[in-house]
Parts: structure tokens; C-alpha cells; sequence
């Protein structure tokens, strides 16, 4: 829901309005020629044509998805090509699908080199996981500058009639910078992010951009039990060597605890901060609608809701890192870090992530 699009078609719509008035109400006077208020602002941005997405209007190499990344990922390891028909299509299909767990413990033990289609699989994953989420906070980004953007063309309206000082637009013009920087530095976190793709996936030199998903996957709603998965971790640990035992073990604890605590991070913010915040912005607009609230106060509300979307972007990400660790960690992997909820998830690690 664009809810900028209030103020842009205030200002656009009918600017005699905001000019002529001597307070804020003129921007809800100018909506006032909408019978249905935002329902009828949303139909004006359709007809009078909203931006087309940057990134839509970018072509590039599809990878749209975890399964199509670990396959892609396999191709340039010439190795793994005669690892991967030792292990069949259907162990193949499970490992790229993310159904590691199905894979037989004692099967694939008996096979040299399956460890590195593991590795390389986990490595594809995180790549992908981390490009397509910052590729989505670069979306939530503009969005949000958007609304600055038009709060502070409206303040500079109001100080040009003389009902507002510069004072007052001086906070605005603020806001509006560091939106603009944040973009910025979201749409440089994502060209790294994707490069990094490219170099995980041994497409540098042959793609310059990568065509991905607007959205990581959404949570699944169940997940392996710790029971399920220690009868896992135990079919293991019965193919490795003594030594490596409490290894695996150890890691296991700190996988799962990891998983544990991002998934039940994500849901919060998913189901619960996002339902207020949602609830929050329908009924600013509604209290705008009926000229009971400011222009300001809807943006700023906006723009919260905004701040919550990329935190729930970057803890969905997060608890899929901490998936691909502990599938990882059930084949015997051993990684270097473990996710933290709120943590560093976005940024590869120099080693292991």
C-alpha cells in the first residue's frame, strides 16, 4: 500500500489547495476530492502512472530460487560431477531442495567428496539468501524515501506561502537526507551482495546482474523437532570418527539454539510488530481521511512501518542462515559462526559463511 501517494496527490492533484491554506488541513482539503479517500489515491497512481521498479527493469541471469542456486553452484566443480551419480537424482534433489535430513546417513558416508557438495551447497544457499534479502530492503528503502520525499516537498510548499518557518522544514530536510542516504547504502550492500552470488555460483566474467525474487521465502510453519533432529544427529555421529563426535555434537547445540532463536524472532516481528504496525497505518490513514491527523503524522507512521519491514526482511533471512547451518551441521559440517538474532546475518563472514 503506497500510503505517500496522500501527499504526492495533494500536492499534484490540487495545489491551489495547499498553497491558499494556512495549516496542514489544506492537504487533507485536497483529498477531500477523492469521494473515497485512499481507496480513490490508489486508483489516481495507477492512472497517472507510478515509476516502475528499478530492479524489475533489470535483466539479468534467473536464479529464482534456493533450489536453482545450489544446482547452479555444483555445475563449475567438475568433481562433484561424478560425486553427485553416486548419490542419485532423488539424494540430488533432496540436498536442493533443502531436504538434507532425508538424505541417508550411511549412504553417503560411503561416497568420497559428498562432503563438498554439502559445502558448496550451504555456500550457494547463504550467497542467494543474503542477495534477494538485500535486494528487498532496497525496495523497502525507496519506498520510504518516497514518503520523505513527499513530506518534504509539502513542507517546502508550506514555507514558500509562509505558514511554516524554515525551522521546522530544517528537521524535515534532515529526515529526507538520511532516507537518501540510507538507499544509497542499501543499493550498495545489494550490488555486493549480488556479486558475491556471482562469485559463489562461478558466474563473474559471464553475467553481470543476476534476475532474483523480490522476496525470500516465507517461514515454513513447521519445522524438525529437536528430538526428530537428534535421532538425526545420532545416524551421524555413528559414521564419524570418535574424535569428530563431540564436535558434531557441540555444533548441533549451538545450530539448533541458533535456529531456534531467529525463527522465533522472525515470527514475533512477522505476526505481531508487523499486525500493529499495519493496524497503526490503516487507521492514521483513516483518522487522515477524516482531517484528524496530519500529513505528518501519516508519513511518520509510514515510514515506521517501513523501519519494520526490513527488520523482518533481515530476521527471515537470518533464520534461513541458521537452517542452512544446522542441515550443514547434521552432515557433518562444522561452521565457523553461528547466526545471532539481530546480529550481523547480512554480512559474509571472512571464513566458513
Amino acid at each position: 500500500m503506497s500510503v505517500a501517494v496522500l501527499a504526492t496527490a495533494a500536492m499534484a492533484g490540487a495545489q491551489p489547495a495547499v498553497e491558499q491554506s494556512s495549516d496542514w488541513k489544506a492537504a487533507n482539503d485536497a483529498v477531500g476530492q477523492f469521494k473515497r479517500g485512499h481507496a480513490d489515491l490508489l486508483k489516481w497512481e495507477a492512472a497517472n502512472g507510478a515509476p516502475a521498479s528499478q530492479e524489475a527493469a533489470t535483466a539479468g541471469f534467473p536464479v529464482p530460487s534456493l533450489e536453482a542456486a545450489t544446482r547452479l553452484a555444483w555445475r563449475p566443480h567438475l568433481e562433484l560431477q561424478k560425486v553427485l551419480p553416486r548419490l542419485g537424482a532423488a539424494n540430488a534433489d533432496r540436498i536442493a531442495q533443502g531436504r538434507w535430513h532425508e538424505v541417508d546417513a550411511r549412504h553417503q558416508r560411503r561416497i568420497d567428496g559428498v562432503g563438498e557438495v554439502f559445502e558448496v551447497a550451504a555456500e550457494a544457499r547463504r550467497a542467494w539468501l543474503r542477495a534477494v534479502a538485500a535486494r528487498q530492503a532496497v525496495r523497502l528503502q525507496r519506498a520510504s524515501l518516497e514518503a520523505a520525499e513527499a513530506a518534504t516537498e509539502l513542507g517546502r510548499r508550506m514555507v514558500k506561502v509562509g505558514n511554516w518557518s524554515a525551522y521546522q522544514q530544517s528537521r524535515v530536510e534532515l529526515g529526507l537526507a538520511s532516507e537518501r542516504r540510507a538507499l544509497q547504502q542499501a543499493t550498495v550492500a545489494a550490488r555486493q551482495a549480488e556479486r558475491a552470488l556471482l562469485h559463489t555460483l562461478q558466474l563473474n566474467g559471464v553475467h553481470e546482474r543476476l534476475a532474483l525474487p523480490d522476496t525470500l521465502p516465507d517461514l515454513p510453519r513447521q519445522t524438525l523437532s529437536a528430538a526428530e533432529l537428534g535421532a538425526e544427529l545420532a545416524e551421524v555421529k555413528a559414521q564419524l570418527p570418535h574424535a569428530e563426535q563431540w564436535k558434531a555434537e557441540a555444533n548441533f547445540g549451538q545450530a539448533l539454539a541458533s535456529r531456534d532463536a531467529t525463527l522465533s524472532v522472525a515470527r514475533g516481528l512477522r505476526d505481531d510488530v508487523m499486525a500493529q504496525r499495519n493496524l497503526i497505518v490503516d487507521e492514521s490513514v483513516l483518522q487522515y481521511n477524516g482531517m484528524l491527523k496530519s500529513v505528518w503524522d501519516l508519513l511518520t507512521e509510514v515510514q515506521a512501518r517501513a523501519q519494520s519491514q526490513r527488520e523482518t526482511v533481515d530476521a527471515v533471512r537470518d533464520y534461513w542462515l541458521a537452517d542452512t547451518d544446522l542441515m550443514w551441521v547434521l552432515q557433518g559440517g562444522e561452521p565457523t559462526a553461528f547466526v545471532a538474532p539481530g546480529g550481523a546475518g547480512g554480512e559474509a563472514p571472512a571464513a566458513g559463511h
